[in-house]
């Protein structure tokens, strides 16, 4: 009799602690469905499509060497027609000088080719030739170049050709790829100091037409980064729940699976994306299923900055996985070894 007493009990306490545990356990609730996610998703890839728009109407002829910027090590060919005998090579100076024979040191540094030329000969006929011509010919180019980084379709080190601004050279990378945010970094050396100058910029304002001073000048050597849109959460019945990097066009299952993937008893009819809205209204909260976005070309949803995905279980297969039965007589304990 006392034996069955303390089956009985033990019973009952492991009905009870079910119970209790199955009314603790709650998830979101959903407050939206799949369309209205998608139609957000696409308002988002408008918004980009948007900025690129921006980038690609800001864009002018395509520039030629006399619009090139001069700066530091660059070597230049200096020709004057009337007076073969002063033809020259000479390097920018990190001054942006240049010695030339007769007139000496000339500052060419941050001028363009075509700009330089003009300074020259007005030296030149200031005190020796009448009527000079000279060409400049950028024989070697060092200082010239910008450099594209993050999440750009082309990313890359281009040509500073001549006197671009942030658009127009944005749109030299091809303008924003799908997974890019909408802060840009500019970076720019800064005169007589180890530490760049950091521009931040937010281009998410030029979806509603206001382009304000975002549209900056950018300078030879300059380099522009792009950050890819962000960090998502994962909890629930997830074997590593925490925040993970979002990849180029990361789709939920594919979040899941760095997050180590679903655990035996995850519910995968119940799986809870929440996601903020751009107007800073109440977030979507929307149930989706895994057969569904596994299975279903037109429900692919890709993952956004700050998603959070919460991964449903079954109830009482959680309980019964998370714990240990040790006995009749040694009671019920917690299995540490539950993920």
């Amino acid at each position: 009799m006392k034996l069955c007493a303390r089956y009985f009990y033990f019973a009952l306490t492991i009905l009870f602690s079910a119970v209790l545990l199955l009314g603790c356990i709650k998830g979101p609730q959903p407050n939206s469905n799949i369309a209205d996610l998608l139609s957000q998703q696409n308002e988002e890839n408008r918004n980009i499509k948007a900025i690129n728009d921006k980038l690609f109407a800001s864009t002018r002829s395509v520039p030629t060497m006399e619009d090139y910027v001069l700066g530091e090590g660059d070597l230049l060919k200096v020709s004057v027609l009337e007076a073969p005998k002063l033809k020259t090579e000479a390097r920018v100076s990190a001054r942006g000088r240049i010695s030339l024979p007769l007139i000496g040191s000339v500052k060419v540094g941050g001028l363009t080719v075509s700009e330089a030329e003009k300074k020259i000969q007005r030296t030149y006929r200031a005190n020796f030739i009448r009527n000079p011509h000279v060409s400049v010919f950028v024989k070697e180019e060092v200082s010239g170049k910008i450099t594209l980084l993050g999440a750009f379709k082309t990313p890359g080190t281009y040509p500073y050709l001549c006197r671009q601004n942030l658009f127009q050279v944005m749109a030299m990378g091809g303008g924003l790829s799908k997974s890019a945010g909408t802060m840009v970094q500019v970076r720019r050396a800064s005169t007589g100091s180890v530490h760049p100058q950091t521009y931040l910029i937010d281009l998410a304002g030029l979806t509603r037409g206001a382009e304000g001073n975002v549209n900056i000048p950018i300078d030879s050597g300059d380099v522009i980064y792009v950050p890819k849109a962000g960090t998502a959460y994962v909890y629930g019945a997830v074997r590593r729940p925490g925040n993970y990097p979002i990849k180029q066009q990361m789709t939920i299952p594919e979040l899941l699976i760095e997050s180590g993937g679903l655990l035996p008893y995850a519910n995968q009819k119940a799986i809870m994306l929440v996601r903020s809205k751009s107007d800073g209204g109440k977030p979507y909260v929307v149930k989706l299923s895994m057969n569904d976005l596994e299975e279903n070309p037109a429900h692919r949803i890709d993952v956004q900055n700050k998603d959070i995905v919460f991964v449903g279980s079954h109830k009482l297969a959680a309980f019964f996985s998370n714990v240990s039965i040790m006995g009749p007589f040694g009671g019920v304990g917690v299995n540490p070894g539950a993920q």
